[in-house]
């Protein structure tokens, strides 16, 4: 028999669609993946506890007034304890988010300021963001004054949502659900956030939010949701609570999830930012070697300054070097372990510096996106032209 005295229970897939409803309201965002993404986001915020890590949301952006700083006004209004941390200090930050007193949701707006490249190193709080990552994680500082000072270990596992121009370190990068945000079209309309108004629909949300995480939190501890195929290491770690998220909601929710889960996650496998060594490798197997076995690293350096979508041409104002080439590729190792360098080749009888297939393949197997698919039959055949045909 029911108890009158309870709330009905709450329809977790009504509940994100009604969280979507409101984020929709403010921002265009550059497709229904990232809708979804920051909708889980942040949900998965009122059930850190539950999981063995949280997802960094970035919402990154070429130019300026491309929505990201309303973005992340509307994801304040639905995350717990919210603290907009422009301009705060690492040493606040480490404090913050080990007071018991509640975790914080730590909002990054100008997160270009931090880790672009005219900032500073900022490496204590690039530590702090990836440590955080973890729940195991924590950074160590000293406390106190003088020869009295002792290492105090800070709990750093906190979400956090990120937005800004450019790109972020590769490592922050690797952790984080990456919206690519773009200015609104003419077409696109928004209504215009309105703190009075809005906030306090965004906070009944977030008690919403908090009260299904309660109800469901029994059903997503130690949850393992099915990753879509493909999907494993450090994307597995990224979308695993969000999947375990959509997964409790039910509806629709699962499936959504894991397109979008597929769809952002191959998004950052073709963004040449995400890192400058696999283009490296990836402009090495699929431009230059094609079919043959050895070649020099003249030959090398000649195709991969010529190639126009790659940035090989202009690195710091030069194209790149042999000496730059080397270094590069020394940062990965061959099928033997040792690090990929230049050979003495022997090239139409002429003794040359330049590298082999047997040393990239195994480099080319662990981190390229796989290659392009070879013509079918019938394009082949509907290439030959007339000319030839008669032969």
């Amino acid at each position: 028999m029911t108890d009158a005295t309870q709330p009905p229970p709450t329809d977790g897939a009504a509940l994100l669609d009604d969280v979507e409803t409101f984020i929709r309201r403010f921002s265009a965002f550059p497709s229904e993946a990232a809708y979804v993404a920051v909708v889980l986001w942040n949900a998965h915020t009122h059930l850190l506890d539950s999981f063995d890590s949280t997802p960094r949301l970035a919402f990154l952006s070429p130019e300026p007034g491309s929505g990201k700083t309303r973005a992340l006004e509307t994801c304040s209004t639905l995350a717990p304890h919210p603290m907009h941390a422009v301009n705060a200090s690492p040493a606040a930050l480490f404090r913050a988010v080990a007071d018991d007193n509640g975790r914080p949701t730590i909002l990054f707006d100008e997160i270009d300021t931090v880790f672009g490249p005219k900032a500073k190193d900022n490496e204590d709080l690039r530590g702090l963001l990836n440590a955080g990552h973890r729940r195991s994680g924590v950074s160590y500082r000293c406390v106190g004054d003088g020869g009295q000072q002792t290492v105090v270990a800070f709990p750093s596992y906190c979400a956090v949502a990120m937005g800004g121009l450019g790109s972020l370190p590769d490592t922050i990068l690797a952790r984080s659900v990456i919206i690519r945000m773009r200015r609104r079209a003419r077409t696109e309309t928004v209504e215009p956030f309105r703190a009075r108004i809005h906030e306090p629909q965004g906070n009944e949300l977030r008690k919403r939010l908090a009260t299904w995480a309660d109800v469901v939190r029994p059903q997503i501890d130690g949850a393992w949701p099915d990753m879509p195929d493909g999907i494993t290491d450090r994307p597995a770690d990224v979308w695993e609570p969000l999947l375990a998220v959509a997964d409790a909601a039910g509806g629709h929710w699962p499936e959504r999830a894991r397109d979008a889960c597929v769809e952002l996650v191959n998004a950052v496998a073709l963004d040449d930012r995400a890192s400058i060594g696999v283009k490296l490798l990836t402009d090495l197997r699929d431009s230059v070697f094609g079919t043959q076995d050895s070649v020099s690293s003249v030959e090398i350096l000649s195709i991969l300054n010529a190639l126009e979508e790659s940035p090989w041409g202009d690195l710091d104002g030069r194209p790149l070097t042999a000496r730059a080439l080397s270094k590069m590729l020394k940062e990965y190792v061959t099928a033997a372990g040792r690090p990929i360098s230049p050979r003495t080749l022997r090239i139409s009888g002429q003794p040359v510096k330049g590298y082999t297939r047997d040393d990239l393949t195994d480099a080319w197997n662990r981190y390229c996106p796989a290659p392009p698919e070879p013509p079918t039959p019938e394009t082949s055949v509907t290439s030959v032209t007339p000319a030839l045909t008669g032969l």
